[in-house]
């Protein structure tokens, strides 16, 4: 077995660096001040919150194998399209079948920091509910994709937190937005589709990697732009 198969970039290169073209606009604009405040809300200070982005992308590279399916296994680095962004296939030599693994920075890093804040602000009722809805859009979008897996559109995630983070509760709209949107994509779109990639010819299954891992980064930095929304109108109204 080859361990050194399972960690690679869940997207082509030049995708991938647009996530740390994301990740650098929002150093600056920490350093600026500008989203200081936002993070604040969110519970973490500007380091954390870069120590949390920067896990996630750096540890996007790394997955945990937890089992193997049989089936077959599609082409040695390939590339697939899909919604505009393409997803690379890794390389897995004498492993037929599909590896299930869990992905260090779409899933582990993510849910833990998400049971975090929902401990941390009594969420417990409105993050099951965000998690609920999320989970639901998620699951009747995601899409098997033959050679990939379970693959989402790049937005659906984000556009969904912000709305059912907002409405339910402004105040805390941003670890409502983390929790509800980092765990509503894995379960929606990841663990409710664990049945339909038998067969597929992907050769990993990477629970919050490949095809979910873009949607699960940009809930991180969208709690953080919604979070500051509220003291926005209320700086405007003073």
């Amino acid at each position: 077995m080859h361990f050194s198969h399972l960690h690679y970039l869940p997207l082509s290169l030049p995708f991938f660096s647009i996530l740390v073209g994301i990740f650098l606009l929002l150093l600056i604009f920490i350093q600026l001040g500008i989203l200081r405040y936002a993070y604040m809300r969110l519970g973490l200070s500007s380091g954390g919150a870069l120590l949390l982005l920067l896990g996630s992308l750096i540890g996007s590279y790394f997955n945990i194998p937890v089992a193997q399916l049989p089936g077959q296994q599609a082409e040695a680095g390939q590339e697939i399209t899909f919604f505009g962004m393409q997803y690379v296939i890794p390389v897995l030599v004498d492993w037929p079948g599909t590896i299930i693994a869990v992905n260090v920075g779409g899933a582990v890093i993510p849910t833990a920091m998400s049971l975090y804040l929902i401990t941390r602000y009594q969420l417990l009722v409105k993050g099951a509910i965000a998690i609920a809805c999320v989970a639901a859009v998620c699951y009747s979008l995601a899409q098997p994709v033959a050679g990939l897996g379970i693959a989402l559109p790049i937005f659906v995630p984000a556009i969904t937190t912000a709305i059912v983070a907002l409405v339910l509760s402004r105040e805390r709209a941003a670890p409502l937005a983390y929790a509800g949107g980092s765990l509503g994509t894995l379960i929606g779109a990841d663990l409710f589709n664990l049945d339909n990639i038998q067969g597929l010819g992907a050769p990993m299954m990477s629970i919050g990697g490949a095809g979910t891992f873009d949607g699960i980064f940009l809930n991180a930095v969208l709690a953080v732009l919604i979070a500051g929304i509220p003291d926005l109108f209320r700086r405007r109204a003073i």
